[in-house]
């Protein structure tokens, strides 16, 4: 019986995914790179493990992820929401999240109007040249076992450690991409819940859409009364049917009329 020995990890990007890498110019063209690795595409990324791909647990989540990507949002951390027992036999609560990198001011303010008005928990570090690293608010617990904090984001990366997240970079692209916004958006509660929530939000952020409008026409207009007989109509016109139409025009009063019993 013929032996099948598992596939070797080399512990360094490959030369074709190094040159991939080092020609993006634009954040486009890295949003479309960290797509193709989500999708499988792309074996390696800057600043993760060689040959590896996202988690497990991420894969129900890639469709939004490689749309955020691709319409300007680089993310560069998830989690699913759940809730459950671990292999430790505690009881586990996850938050979902997302972390994102953003460079346009613009698709910063949708993604953080959208978010925060859905209701997720939102944290933004600027970490333009000359910005202060002012005080911001706390990061989130993002994960717990038995009620024990396990996990927090949101917390602001020192400017010491922004150099080695993207490693392998065109220096122009590089310099843009560190010095943008860092931006964690945490549901405020665990489990599916929150998860389908932020997920349908983020699909709004990249779809480049507005909210959704109601519509108007679907809703029954405010009851009016026929100006012959008196009786409620919810239709546009002055009566209720054909006959009080056609006795109207015959003896047409500008004043409604009471109905005989």
């Amino acid at each position: 019986m013929e032996l099948k020995l598992p596939a070797l990890r080399l512990p360094w990007m490959s030369r074709a995914d190094r040159r991939t890498w080092r020609a993006a110019r634009t954040v486009t063209d890295l949003g479309e790179l960290m797509a193709r690795w989500l999708e499988g595409d792309i074996k390696s990324r800057p600043g993760y493990q060689a040959h590896w791909g996202p988690d497990p647990e991420t894969g129900p989540l890639v469709p939004t992820l490689a749309a955020l990507c691709r319409a300007g949002y680089i993310t560069t951390g998830s989690q699913p929401g759940l809730t459950g027992l671990g292999a430790n036999g505690g009881w586990w609560e996850q938050h979902a999240w997302a972390d994102l990198v953003v460079t346009d001011r613009a698709l910063l303010d949708r993604l953080v109007a959208t978010v925060t008005d859905g209701g997720m928990l939102v944290r933004v570090h600027d970490h333009h040249r000359g910005v202060p690293a002012a005080s911001a608010e706390p990061p989130v617990v993002a994960t717990t076992c038995d009620g024990e904090p396990r996990m927090e984001v949101g917390a602001r990366t020192r400017a010491i450690d922004m150099p080695r997240l993207w490693p392998g970079l065109h220096r122009d692209l590089h310099e843009e991409i560190t010095h943008g916004w860092y931006v964690s958006v945490v549901a405020p509660t665990a489990g599916s819940g929150g998860d389908r929530l932020l997920w349908d939000l983020l699909d709004e952020v990249s779809s480049g859409r507005e909210p959704d409008e109601p519509d108007w026409w679907t809703y029954e207009p405010e009851p009016g009364e026929c100006r012959l007989c008196g009786a409620p109509i919810h239709h546009p016109g002055p009566h209720c049917g054909p006959a009080c139409q056609a006795a109207d025009q015959d003896d047409p009063s500008p004043e409604p009329r009471t109905a005989v019993s």
